[in-house]
């Protein structure tokens, strides 16, 4: 998918709102990478509402520099809103990394967003522009359908009802693609759940690029049927999904 089809322009609110946010422990490890003498220099890259810097920001420095950047111009605005103190950025995150000079951060993070991007350029601007005591560091939350349940039958109604989706599409090997540019990586994980209304499930489907695809091809049904698959799984109001989220620590450009 191209950056302009996973904008999120519209959906930005909603998408903070019910989005699952990242455990605390895939960010326990960061300070043993980063550098401990000067002004960190960071960039969440395809930062979209800044969900991941809600966890990072409070184990930065205060005189740390943050910049943020994203192709959705509604996401920024929400962003801003958020954290006024970071820097924002509109456009992809290859072409902003590629206008950097050489070793500008410390920390190029990409949460959530890694693969929406060309991922060989991004990577390797990510390598450019990282310092030599720096981290590249990706962050993914996957939802666990391998388990069966809520999440498995979530993304049979996905793949009937949003042309060309599949469950896999993010099945790719990122400590694999890393290990090409960088001579160290190590991955962290953690399995979690997350509770919510059917209310909150909806809106959060809603915000997403999959139920807006299948809302243009079938319409309000979608969501019908997203309600009819949420009252066979809801127990005491609530549906359950459960998660594996992955952090990559990525150090040493070769």
């Amino acid at each position: 998918m191209s950056p302009s089809e996973a904008k999120f322009d519209g959906l930005a609110s909603n998408y903070d709102r019910t989005r699952p946010r990242y455990p605390a422990e895939l960010f326990q490890h960061l300070g043993e990478h980063l550098p401990k003498a000067g002004r960190l220099r960071v960039v969440d890259a395809g930062a979209g509402t800044g969900i991941a810097l809600e966890e990072l920001l409070p184990r930065l420095p205060a005189d740390a520099t943050v910049h943020a950047v994203d192709v959705s111009t509604d996401m920024i605005r929400v962003g801003r809103e958020k954290f006024p103190q970071v820097e924002w950025h509109e456009g992809t995150a290859e072409e902003y990394l590629a206008s950097c000079p050489p070793a500008s951060f410390d920390l190029v993070l990409a949460a959530q967003s890694y693969q929406w991007m060309d991922r060989a350029a991004y990577l390797r601007e990510a390598a450019r522009c990282v310092s030599p005591t720096g981290v590249c560091m990706i962050i993914q939350n996957n939802r666990d359908h391998t388990s069966g349940g809520f999440a498995s039958a979530y993304e049979d109604l996905l793949e009937e009802l949003s042309p060309g989706y599949s469950r896999s599409y993010r099945s790719f090997d990122i400590a694999a693609e890393l290990g090409k540019v960088y001579t160290r990586v190590e991955r962290r994980a953690a399995d979690w759940n997350q509770a919510l209304t059917v209310e909150e499930f909806v809106t959060m489907s809603s915000s997403s690029t999959q139920a807006q695809r299948a809302v243009a091809a079938v319409g309000p049904a979608f969501y019908a049927r997203v309600r009819k698959l949420c009252a066979l799984h809801e127990v005491g109001g609530r549906v359950e999904l459960r998660y594996v989220s992955e952090a990559f620590y990525a150090v040493r450009p070769r």
